[in-house]
């Protein structure tokens, strides 16, 4: 299991576009085989700031994911919201287990 925290620092006039254009990526990510989880989450004292937490069930499924038209779309879509470039970190499932969610 790899767990990718994507770090997103939106302009304050996108906000309601980035988390609707997000929303939408993240209900099509979940329907990829190879995608656990797929959240978007807002912090609650700075509004433009957003956190997305993607787990993936093999290594090869974050490169799948990126080739996707949804993934593509999202992209293209948010990169003139983003105040600043946005910053993933890998993580590895160390517990409960590697057996996946």
């Amino acid at each position: 299991m790899l767990i990718v925290h994507v770090y997103v620092s939106v302009k304050p006039e996108a906000v309601e576009a980035f988390r609707s254009a997000s929303a939408e990526n993240a209900r099509n990510s979940l329907r990829e085989p190879g995608v656990a989880r797929f959240d978007v989450l807002q912090e609650e004292d700075n509004p433009t700031r957003f956190v997305l937490v993607e787990a993936y069930r093999t290594p090869e499924a974050p490169a799948e994911h990126k080739a996707t038209e949804h993934y593509a779309k999202w992209r293209d879509t948010v990169a003139d919201m983003m105040a600043e470039p946005r910053k993933s970190i890998k993580y590895s499932n160390v517990a409960p287990g590697d057996e996946g969610w």
